[in-house]
Protein backbone atom coordinates (compact mmCIF):
# COMPACT_ATOMS: atom_id res chain seq x y z
CA UNK A 1 0.00 0.00 0.00
CA UNK A 2 1.21 3.52 -0.79
CA UNK A 3 -1.00 5.75 1.31
CA UNK A 4 -4.14 4.59 -0.46
CA UNK A 5 -2.74 5.28 -3.93
CA UNK A 6 -3.59 2.89 -6.73
CA UNK A 7 -0.80 0.34 -7.01
CA UNK A 8 -1.12 -2.07 -9.89
CA UNK A 9 0.56 -5.43 -9.45
CA UNK A 10 1.23 -7.79 -12.34
CA UNK A 11 -0.12 -11.03 -10.98
CA UNK A 12 -2.25 -13.88 -12.20
CA UNK A 13 -5.85 -13.19 -11.35
CA UNK A 14 -6.53 -15.85 -8.71
CA UNK A 15 -10.25 -15.19 -9.05
CA UNK A 16 -10.25 -16.74 -12.52
CA UNK A 17 -7.79 -15.44 -15.12
CA UNK A 18 -8.55 -16.71 -18.61
CA UNK A 19 -6.58 -19.74 -19.67
CA UNK A 20 -6.15 -21.50 -22.99
CA UNK A 21 -4.03 -23.86 -25.07
CA UNK A 22 -0.33 -23.29 -25.65
CA UNK A 23 -1.16 -21.54 -28.91
CA UNK A 24 -3.65 -19.14 -27.36
CA UNK A 25 -2.80 -15.50 -26.81
CA UNK A 26 -4.41 -15.91 -23.39
CA UNK A 27 -2.07 -18.65 -22.18
CA UNK A 28 -0.52 -17.68 -18.84
CA UNK A 29 -2.09 -14.28 -19.25
CA UNK A 30 -1.07 -11.95 -16.47
CA UNK A 31 -3.58 -9.29 -15.55
CA UNK A 32 -3.16 -5.95 -13.87
CA UNK A 33 -4.81 -6.28 -10.50
CA UNK A 34 -5.44 -3.28 -8.25
CA UNK A 35 -3.80 -3.39 -4.84
CA UNK A 36 -5.52 -0.81 -2.64
CA UNK A 37 -7.50 -2.89 -0.17
CA UNK A 38 -5.47 -4.53 2.62
CA UNK A 39 -7.09 -7.93 3.13
CA UNK A 40 -4.88 -8.77 6.11
CA UNK A 41 -6.00 -5.61 7.90
CA UNK A 42 -9.66 -6.37 7.10
CA UNK A 43 -9.23 -9.96 8.27
CA UNK A 44 -7.97 -8.72 11.64
CA UNK A 45 -11.11 -6.58 11.89
CA UNK A 46 -13.26 -9.66 11.29
CA UNK A 47 -11.45 -11.44 14.11
CA UNK A 48 -11.82 -8.42 16.38
CA UNK A 49 -15.60 -8.46 15.97
CA UNK A 50 -15.84 -12.20 16.52
CA UNK A 51 -13.90 -11.86 19.76
CA UNK A 52 -17.00 -10.16 21.22
CA UNK A 53 -19.13 -13.23 20.56
CA UNK A 54 -22.82 -12.85 19.73
CA UNK A 55 -23.64 -9.16 19.27
CA UNK A 56 -27.39 -8.46 19.03
CA UNK A 57 -28.61 -4.89 18.64
CA UNK A 58 -28.48 -2.96 21.91
CA UNK A 59 -26.45 -5.61 23.72
CA UNK A 60 -23.55 -4.72 25.99
CA UNK A 61 -21.10 -6.57 23.76
CA UNK A 62 -22.24 -4.69 20.64
CA UNK A 63 -22.11 -1.30 22.33
CA UNK A 64 -18.66 -2.05 23.74
CA UNK A 65 -17.43 -3.14 20.31
CA UNK A 66 -18.92 -0.02 18.73
CA UNK A 67 -16.60 2.10 20.85
CA UNK A 68 -13.68 0.30 19.18
CA UNK A 69 -15.09 0.73 15.67
CA UNK A 70 -16.17 4.38 15.73
CA UNK A 71 -12.63 5.87 15.67
CA UNK A 72 -11.81 3.75 12.60
CA UNK A 73 -14.22 5.79 10.49
CA UNK A 74 -13.19 9.29 9.33
CA UNK A 75 -14.98 11.86 11.49
CA UNK A 76 -16.72 8.88 13.07
CA UNK A 77 -19.78 9.52 15.19
CA UNK A 78 -22.76 7.72 16.67
CA UNK A 79 -26.30 8.45 15.56
CA UNK A 80 -28.87 7.16 18.04
CA UNK A 81 -31.93 5.61 16.45
CA UNK A 82 -34.20 7.49 18.84
CA UNK A 83 -36.77 6.54 21.46
CA UNK A 84 -38.46 4.03 19.17
CA UNK A 85 -35.31 1.88 19.27
CA UNK A 86 -33.62 2.56 22.61
CA UNK A 87 -29.99 1.55 22.93
CA UNK A 88 -29.43 1.25 19.18
CA UNK A 89 -27.08 3.50 17.24
CA UNK A 90 -25.58 3.67 13.77
CA UNK A 91 -21.91 4.48 13.33
CA UNK A 92 -21.36 7.10 10.63
CA UNK A 93 -18.22 8.47 8.97
CA UNK A 94 -17.61 11.06 6.25
CA UNK A 95 -15.04 11.89 3.62
CA UNK A 96 -15.71 15.35 2.15
CA UNK A 97 -15.71 16.01 -1.56
CA UNK A 98 -17.80 17.02 -4.50
CA UNK A 99 -21.36 15.94 -5.11
CA UNK A 100 -23.82 14.02 -2.98
CA UNK A 101 -21.90 11.20 -1.30
CA UNK A 102 -21.87 7.56 -2.24
CA UNK A 103 -22.86 5.63 0.88
CA UNK A 104 -20.97 2.41 1.63
CA UNK A 105 -22.70 0.42 4.34
CA UNK A 106 -23.03 -2.82 6.26
CA UNK A 107 -24.78 -3.95 9.42
CA UNK A 108 -22.66 -4.62 12.48
CA UNK A 109 -25.17 -6.38 14.74
CA UNK A 110 -25.90 -10.10 14.76
CA UNK A 111 -28.99 -12.23 15.21
CA UNK A 112 -30.13 -12.79 18.78
CA UNK A 113 -31.18 -16.34 17.91
CA UNK A 114 -29.89 -19.05 17.70
CA UNK A 115 -27.62 -18.83 20.72
CA UNK A 116 -23.98 -18.75 19.74
CA UNK A 117 -24.53 -17.03 16.38
CA UNK A 118 -21.43 -14.88 15.67
CA UNK A 119 -22.09 -13.83 12.05
CA UNK A 120 -18.63 -14.08 10.50
CA UNK A 121 -20.06 -13.49 7.03
CA UNK A 122 -23.41 -12.07 8.13
CA UNK A 123 -22.17 -8.85 9.68
CA UNK A 124 -18.47 -9.07 10.52
CA UNK A 125 -17.06 -9.36 6.98
CA UNK A 126 -19.11 -6.49 5.57
CA UNK A 127 -18.31 -4.30 8.55
CA UNK A 128 -14.59 -5.04 8.20
CA UNK A 129 -14.72 -4.15 4.52
CA UNK A 130 -16.46 -0.82 5.21
CA UNK A 131 -13.80 0.08 7.78
CA UNK A 132 -10.94 -0.85 5.46
CA UNK A 133 -12.53 1.04 2.55
CA UNK A 134 -12.75 4.09 4.79
CA UNK A 135 -8.97 3.89 5.19
CA UNK A 136 -8.30 3.18 1.52
CA UNK A 137 -10.44 6.07 0.29
CA UNK A 138 -9.16 8.75 2.68
CA UNK A 139 -6.80 10.35 0.15
CA UNK A 140 -8.81 12.55 -2.19
CA UNK A 141 -7.09 11.05 -5.23
CA UNK A 142 -8.28 7.56 -4.25
CA UNK A 143 -11.89 8.71 -4.80
CA UNK A 144 -11.17 11.32 -7.47
CA UNK A 145 -12.31 14.04 -5.09
CA UNK A 146 -15.77 12.60 -4.52
CA UNK A 147 -17.67 12.66 -1.24
CA UNK A 148 -18.16 9.30 0.47
CA UNK A 149 -20.20 8.38 3.53
CA UNK A 150 -19.79 5.20 5.58
CA UNK A 151 -22.57 3.79 7.73
CA UNK A 152 -22.51 0.75 10.00
CA UNK A 153 -26.18 0.02 10.61
CA UNK A 154 -27.37 -1.20 13.99
CA UNK A 155 -30.48 -3.31 14.45
CA UNK A 156 -30.57 -4.87 10.99
CA UNK A 157 -31.52 -8.18 12.53
CA UNK A 158 -34.92 -8.67 14.14
CA UNK A 159 -35.08 -8.29 17.91
CA UNK A 160 -35.66 -11.37 20.04
CA UNK A 161 -39.25 -12.58 19.93
CA UNK A 162 -40.10 -10.92 16.62
CA UNK A 163 -38.74 -13.56 14.25
CA UNK A 164 -42.25 -14.38 12.99
CA UNK A 165 -42.96 -10.79 11.98
CA UNK A 166 -42.16 -9.41 8.50
CA UNK A 167 -38.46 -8.63 8.32
CA UNK A 168 -39.10 -5.38 6.43
CA UNK A 169 -40.94 -3.86 9.38
CA UNK A 170 -39.28 -5.54 12.38
CA UNK A 171 -35.69 -5.64 11.16
CA UNK A 172 -33.73 -3.00 9.23
CA UNK A 173 -34.05 -0.64 12.18
CA UNK A 174 -30.81 1.21 11.52
CA UNK A 175 -31.37 1.75 7.80
CA UNK A 176 -35.04 2.67 8.22
CA UNK A 177 -34.11 5.23 10.85
CA UNK A 178 -31.28 6.59 8.72
CA UNK A 179 -33.51 7.22 5.71
CA UNK A 180 -36.24 8.73 7.89
CA UNK A 181 -33.76 11.08 9.58
CA UNK A 182 -31.68 12.13 6.57
CA UNK A 183 -34.10 11.85 3.66
CA UNK A 184 -33.62 10.48 0.16
CA UNK A 185 -31.55 13.41 -1.07
CA UNK A 186 -28.75 12.94 1.45
CA UNK A 187 -26.85 10.41 -0.66
CA UNK A 188 -26.33 9.77 -4.33
CA UNK A 189 -26.43 5.96 -4.07
CA UNK A 190 -25.78 3.15 -1.64
CA UNK A 191 -23.48 0.14 -1.93
CA UNK A 192 -24.31 -2.44 0.74
CA UNK A 193 -21.85 -5.15 1.75
CA UNK A 194 -23.47 -8.21 3.29
CA UNK A 195 -22.35 -11.82 2.67
CA UNK A 196 -19.15 -10.87 0.87
CA UNK A 197 -16.37 -13.22 2.02
CA UNK A 198 -17.46 -16.85 1.88
CA UNK A 199 -15.16 -19.31 0.20
CA UNK A 200 -16.06 -19.88 -3.45
CA UNK A 201 -18.46 -16.93 -3.60
CA UNK A 202 -19.45 -15.12 -6.76
CA UNK A 203 -21.78 -12.16 -6.88
CA UNK A 204 -24.54 -11.90 -9.43
CA UNK A 205 -27.06 -9.08 -9.24
CA UNK A 206 -29.73 -9.43 -6.59
CA UNK A 207 -32.99 -8.56 -8.35
CA UNK A 208 -33.82 -5.43 -6.36
CA UNK A 209 -30.36 -3.95 -7.02
CA UNK A 210 -30.25 -1.02 -9.43
CA UNK A 211 -29.18 -2.41 -12.85
CA UNK A 212 -27.21 0.68 -13.90
CA UNK A 213 -25.27 0.89 -10.64
CA UNK A 214 -24.62 -2.87 -10.76
CA UNK A 215 -23.29 -2.53 -14.31
CA UNK A 216 -20.89 0.15 -13.07
CA UNK A 217 -19.73 -2.20 -10.32
CA UNK A 218 -19.05 -4.99 -12.81
CA UNK A 219 -17.07 -2.60 -15.00
CA UNK A 220 -15.10 -1.44 -11.96
CA UNK A 221 -14.41 -5.05 -10.97
CA UNK A 222 -13.04 -5.75 -14.44
CA UNK A 223 -10.81 -2.70 -14.22
CA UNK A 224 -9.56 -3.82 -10.81
CA UNK A 225 -8.72 -7.31 -12.11
CA UNK A 226 -11.40 -9.13 -10.10
CA UNK A 227 -14.14 -9.32 -12.71
CA UNK A 228 -14.64 -13.07 -12.37
CA UNK A 229 -16.11 -12.46 -8.92
CA UNK A 230 -19.00 -10.60 -10.58
CA UNK A 231 -20.28 -12.77 -13.43
CA UNK A 232 -23.20 -11.74 -15.65
CA UNK A 233 -26.77 -12.61 -14.76
CA UNK A 234 -28.74 -12.42 -11.56
CA UNK A 235 -29.45 -14.53 -8.48
CA UNK A 236 -33.13 -14.89 -9.27
CA UNK A 237 -34.13 -13.51 -5.90
CA UNK A 238 -35.05 -10.09 -4.51
CA UNK A 239 -33.67 -9.66 -1.00
CA UNK A 240 -35.09 -7.47 1.77
CA UNK A 241 -31.97 -5.88 3.25
CA UNK A 242 -30.62 -2.54 4.44
CA UNK A 243 -30.91 -1.40 0.82
CA UNK A 244 -34.70 -1.70 0.98
CA UNK A 245 -35.52 1.59 2.80
CA UNK A 246 -33.26 3.44 0.36
CA UNK A 247 -34.87 1.76 -2.65
CA UNK A 248 -38.31 2.68 -1.35
CA UNK A 249 -37.12 6.30 -1.11
CA UNK A 250 -35.88 6.25 -4.71
CA UNK A 251 -32.14 6.02 -3.98
CA UNK A 252 -30.15 3.78 -6.39
CA UNK A 253 -28.90 0.86 -4.34
CA UNK A 254 -27.01 -2.39 -4.81
CA UNK A 255 -26.65 -5.29 -2.40
CA UNK A 256 -23.40 -7.23 -2.75
CA UNK A 257 -24.44 -10.56 -1.28
CA UNK A 258 -24.04 -14.25 -2.05
CA UNK A 259 -27.47 -15.49 -1.07
CA UNK A 260 -26.37 -19.03 -1.87
CA UNK A 261 -24.03 -19.06 1.14
CA UNK A 262 -24.84 -22.41 2.70
CA UNK A 263 -24.09 -21.41 6.30
CA UNK A 264 -26.24 -18.29 6.37
CA UNK A 265 -28.26 -17.47 9.46
CA UNK A 266 -26.84 -20.31 11.53
CA UNK A 267 -24.19 -21.00 14.15
CA UNK A 268 -21.83 -22.45 11.54
CA UNK A 269 -21.31 -19.00 9.98
CA UNK A 270 -17.78 -18.89 11.40
CA UNK A 271 -14.47 -17.54 10.15
CA UNK A 272 -13.28 -20.90 8.81
CA UNK A 273 -15.98 -20.61 6.11
CA UNK A 274 -14.49 -17.36 4.78
CA UNK A 275 -11.74 -16.60 2.28
CA UNK A 276 -9.65 -13.42 2.60
CA UNK A 277 -9.07 -13.46 -1.17
CA UNK A 278 -12.81 -13.06 -1.78
CA UNK A 279 -13.03 -10.30 0.83
CA UNK A 280 -10.11 -8.59 -0.86
CA UNK A 281 -11.66 -8.82 -4.31
CA UNK A 282 -14.93 -7.24 -3.20
CA UNK A 283 -12.99 -4.45 -1.50
CA UNK A 284 -10.96 -3.76 -4.63
CA UNK A 285 -14.09 -3.65 -6.80
CA UNK A 286 -15.87 -1.17 -4.52
CA UNK A 287 -12.80 1.05 -4.21
CA UNK A 288 -12.57 1.13 -8.02
CA UNK A 289 -16.30 1.91 -8.31
CA UNK A 290 -15.95 4.94 -6.04
CA UNK A 291 -12.85 6.16 -7.87
CA UNK A 292 -14.44 5.82 -11.29
CA UNK A 293 -17.71 7.51 -10.38
CA UNK A 294 -20.15 7.44 -13.25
Amino acid sequence: MLGGAVVLAATQDFFGAAGGSSGSTQTHERVQRADRFDAARAWRLVRLQLSYGQRPGGSTQLRTMAERLRPLLPNGRFEDLGPQFPGLRNIVGELPGRGPPTLIGAHYDTQSDPAGFVGANDGAAGTAAVLELARVLRPSRARDGRAVRFVLFDGEEQPAGQESRPFETSGLRGSRSYVKEHGAGAVREIVLLDYIANRGATFRRELASDPALWARLRTAAQRAGVGALFPPGDQGVSIVDDTTPFEQAGVPAIDIIDWGYRYKQGVHDTIDKLDPHVLDGVGEAVAQLVHDGG
